[in-house]
């Protein structure tokens, strides 16, 4: 399943907050908890959080404008679902495009997922949104859920992005499928 980015019930309370009152979220939360392979961008990812799928929230974006950019990442992580593709410390470029993407958490929700392995990819060179420890993505504790603030789907062939960096998403997930 994939949560897409873009804006859910106009994010007009905080980004993602009504969408996760959603009918279909109920379903989908409980397909998550049963090993259900879950990635959500940009949007998705708001929703994840605030689905309590994912910890954390993300909040506007520190310079409190909408970013629109080709992002250098890290993929820190290479064993999730979404993620088998890429090696780990592996250096990709993939477009953002948000204005609440700011990663936030308590020091005990980021101090968990740095020492379990559970940051997905940061951003390098510069932190386009102000996100704690320059998180770019993170994925839950069983490594199916995964949200990305990032868009992958816009870097799957480079005639019409960036690169093709953000494909390994997809194919790590159709590879897992097929061979589950």
């Amino acid at each position: 399943m994939v949560l897409p980015g873009g804006f859910s019930y106009g994010d007009y309370l905080r980004a993602g907050a009504i969408a996760r009152f959603a009918p279909i979220m109920t379903e989908l939360v409980a397909a998550a908890r049963g090993g259900l392979p879950v990635l959500g961008i940009c949007n998705g990812f708001q929703v994840l959080c605030e689905s309590h799928l994912l910890p954390g929230a993300l909040l506007p974006n520190a310079g409190l404008h909408f970013v629109c950019r080709d992002q250098r990442l890290r993929v820190d992580n290479a064993d999730t679902a979404w993620t088998a593709e890429y090696r780990s410390g592996q250096e990709v470029v993939i477009p953002i495009k948000n204005a609440d993407g700011r990663y936030v958490a308590d020091d005990d929700t980021i101090a968990e997922l740095e020492s379990s392995g559970r940051i997905v990819a940061r951003y390098l060179d510069v932190n386009p949104n102000g996100s704690q420890n320059d998180i770019a993505g993170i994925t839950n504790e069983a490594g199916n859920v995964v949200g990305l603030m990032p868009h992958p789907e816009h870097a799957v062939e480079s005639l019409t992005g960036p690169s093709a960096d953000g494909l390994g998403f997809f194919t790590s997930i159709v590879k897992r499928l097929v061979n589950a």
